[in-house]
This record gives C-alpha cells, sequence and structure tokens, in this order.
C-alpha cells in the first residue's frame, strides 16, 4: 500500500506540469467498462454511501489525498461549483485514498468542503478503480455510467466546466 501511495505521488507530479487547455476539454471521454466498479463507503460521520444512492444525478466522483497538493488547491473551486450548480441535479463524492479519518478531519478543518468526504480505509477502491494518481476524476451520467475522465487538477468553477455539467444534467 505504501509503495502504491508513493507511485501515486511521483505521478501527481507529473500531472502538474501539463500544459493549461480549458478546463472542459481536459474531461476525456470513458472508453472503459461505463458501469462503474461498487463504490461504498462511509463518510466522516460513518454513515455509508453508496453510488446508487446518487443514481439520477450527474455525479462528479473524485479520488483525492491531503497529501496532494493538486487536490488540495482544487478544492475552494468543487465547493464554489456545488454552490454554482445547487438548483442541478449534480452531486460531489470526494473518496480519500487510504489516509486516516484524523487526517482528513484535520485537513477539512483548515479547507472545509460542501460535499460528501468518503474514507477508502484500506485502499481497495483505488485499485476497482483503477487509479494511478490524484486528483483521478470520473463523472457519472444519471444512469450511474462513467462518461468522462479526468487525471489532475482543474479549476471545477470554470464557466466552461459549469456549461458543460449543466448540460449534461438536462439530459
Amino acid at each position: 500500500m505504501k509503495l502504491l501511495l508513493l507511485c501515486l505521488f511521483a505521478l501527481n507530479l507529473l500531472v502538474i506540469s501539463v500544459p493549461a487547455l480549458a478546463d472542459s476539454e481536459l474531461l476525456k471521454p470513458y472508453t472503459g467498462n461505463l458501469n462503474p466498479p461498487e463504490l461504498t463507503l462511509d463518510d466522516l460521520q460513518g454513515k455509508p454511501h453508496s453510488l446508487t444512492d446518487y443514481k439520477g444525478n450527474i455525479v462528479l466522483v473524485q479520488f483525492w489525498a491531503t497529501y496532494c497538493t493538486p487536490c488540495r488547491k482544487e478544492m475552494p473551486s468543487m465547493n464554489r461549483l456545488i454552490k454554482k450548480m445547487a438548483d442541478k441535479p449534480f452531486k460531489i463524492i470526494a473518496v480519500d485514498m487510504a489516509e486516516s479519518q484524523d487526517t482528513v478531519q484535520q485537513f477539512l478543518q483548515q479547507v472545509p468542503v460542501d460535499f460528501a468526504v468518503l474514507l477508502d480505509r484500506d485502499g481497495s477502491s483505488i485499485g476497482a478503480w483503477k487509479v494511478f494518481a490524484a486528483p483521478a476524476n470520473f463523472i457519472l451520467d444519471k444512469q450511474g455510467n462513467i462518461i468522462y475522465t479526468l487525471y489532475g487538477a482543474i479549476e471545477w468553477d470554470s464557466d466552461e466546466m459549469v456549461e458543460k455539467l449543466s448540460a449534461l444534467t438536462l439530459q
């Protein structure tokens, strides 16, 4: 597990150096199995969350870690995005990658969020979702199918991204 986290950190450094594109252009159509792996994890209060609970919404599933600089940097833009999308069927699920609950809670005291933060205590969802870098983002349609992926951090609340995600909520 430690080797996996070290590899994720190294790949994270590579993601930072990617040339800037318009945020919505960074979303790549997903070409794998559209049905996502099972994801049932507890939030910080111990409440279980499952992807099936979110059907009927466009869902951003993000795998992140407190040690990931791009992840830390983009959390405020995710907060602004959730506010901009408040009147639409849109949700964010942030899955912490195998860190302790105390570590995650300390981070969230510094950077509070307005969306679900789930704990992948043993890192099993990282493997199931084939996550190789942080942040790793998956956009799910209203039926729960993966339609886009994005590895790396962006400004989630950019006008282009809000427009693209808003359009998905109308489908």
